[in-house]
């Protein structure tokens, strides 16, 4: 069993416009996990991570405040198939 896991996050509050992608892309790359976050045409940000148990934990605590200037009222949260990202990326 790999101690890598994967999981898709919907963001949903005030989360667009207020340096949520970049901020995630910070925390990401601190702590070390891997794959992309992106705004999405619902007013929500979606992001897919993965990388070590403990890390993606922290990413989703993370995820539950974000930057501070925004709002998160909910997280949806979605267990995936790791997909081997080698970075994190904000896609457009």
């Amino acid at each position: 069993m790999s101690d890598i896991v994967n999981y898709r996050i919907e963001v949903h509050g005030r989360v667009q416009g207020v340096g949520y992608r970049y901020s995630a892309l910070n925390m990401a790359k601190h702590l070390g996990v891997f794959g992309y976050v992106k705004n999405m045409g619902s007013g929500t940000v979606l992001l897919e991570i993965e990388g070590k148990h403990h890390a993606v934990d922290e990413m989703i605590s993370w995820c539950r405040t974000g930057p501070g200037t925004g709002n998160v009222d909910e997280l949806q949260i979605y267990e995936g198939k790791c997909k081997d990202f080698t970075d994190f990326k904000v896609k457009y």
